[in-house]
């Protein structure tokens, strides 16, 4: 199938980039793949609104179970309340309601790795051939950079009925740190990060005392802040957290997603009118590498002062380590030749 672009994988990022694309009169196809859905996000005010302007819906998600307040007990510090903004839904529904691809745009390759397409324009939307946008792997560059291991594993939990509403948990214990956010209807979801669930839940007296009742887990999975060492090349780049996952413990995933998609889309459309691509690829790649690395600046201080155990002295030590290796790599790029104005890319003279 021959199209303006291929779209492989699905997920926030895509979608968003999809929306950008249609929007800008480019054709794509899809390759979607499978991906392991996340039960529940949190998707703060912030974001909504991000999604809001991007899909041009202000009521987007106006429906949905609210977060209001924030009751967080980190290391040696009493637990604190504050003040917090947010929507719960399920990543199912969030794809669903942002996913345009038609269900028959599917884009079917004969060979198990992707082909490299070549994107050849000269000064507009005419193309000649298939630019990739690659959300799964495998990756035309599959060298991965890992800032430490951090298993994870979510379950599923009944809430004692006198649980504040529409409040969202944060505890630190010894060998990890649990995340319970309720589903509006009297039962939540808890992420577990360092440990199986069950266990931390047992040493943690803020969230321990609100659980009635907690479901098996379904497996664990990763949550350690990882990149593509290289996130851009000729005719592709690569988005979504396949390519590029942060941490839970701070930062909007969701709306650094959505970040991608609008930079992706917003490179495709800068090719199509004639940048150089090579200076595309690396304003992509750096602006990407320079987001991870600011959100390992971000992360330290909470692992330094989540708990006295090993385990966090040992997450702690990989974040810098991450941080050290983003702060060099970053230091070895040029400036952003290009600016974002709305969401199309333009050099950095013409948005002066």
């Amino acid at each position: 199938m021959t199209a303006d672009v291929i779209m492989r994988g699905q997920g926030v990022a895509v979608a968003t980039a999809a929306h950008l694309l249609n929007r800008a009169g480019f054709a794509f196809a899809r390759e979607p793949g499978l991906r392991r859905p996340v039960p529940v996000i949190m998707l703060s005010d912030a974001a909504l609104a991000l999604l809001r302007d991007v899909f041009g819906n202000p009521a987007l998600f106006a429906d949905r179970p609210r977060i209001e307040r924030r009751v967080v007990q980190w290391g040696a510090d009493k637990a604190v309340t504050m003040a917090h903004g947010a929507v719960v839904v399920s990543e199912d529904d969030l794809i669903n309601v942002l996913d345009l691809f038609p269900r028959g745009n599917v884009a079917k390759r004969s060979s198990a790795k992707p082909e490299r397409a070549q994107l050849n324009i000269q000064h507009s939307n005419d193309f000649n051939a298939e630019f990739v946008l690659h959300a799964l792997a495998p990756f035309p560059a599959e060298e991965m950079l890992r800032f430490g291991e951090r298993l994870s594993a979510t379950a599923r939990v009944t809430l004692k009925a006198d649980a504040p509403a529409q409040t969202c948990w944060i505890e630190a214990v010894d060998a990890g740190w649990l995340f319970l956010i309720p589903d509006g209807f009297g039962q939540a979801w808890l992420l577990a990060v360092g440990g199986d669930p069950q266990k931390l839940a047992q040493d943690a007296p803020l969230i321990g005392p609100l659980i009635d009742m907690l479901e098996p887990t379904g497996g664990q999975f990763d949550t350690s802040p990882r990149m593509l060492a290289q996130l851009a090349g000729d005719g592709w780049l690569a988005c979504g957290t396949a390519a590029i996952a942060f941490d839970p413990i701070c930062g909007d995933g969701t709306a650094q997603a959505a970040r991608e998609g609008i930079l992706a889309a917003a490179v495709i459309g800068a090719l199509a009118r004639g940048e150089n691509p090579a200076l595309l690829a690396t304003h992509y790649h750096s602006l990407l590498l320079a987001s991870l690395r600011r959100h390992l600046q971000l992360s330290l201080p909470f692992y330094a002062n989540g708990s006295a155990g090993r385990w966090w002295h040992e997450q702690y030590a990989a974040a810098k380590r991450g941080y050290e290796q983003t702060t060099a790599l970053l230091a070895k790029l040029p400036e952003p030749r290009f600016a974002l104005n709305g969401f199309d890319l333009v050099r950095r003279e013409q948005a002066a």
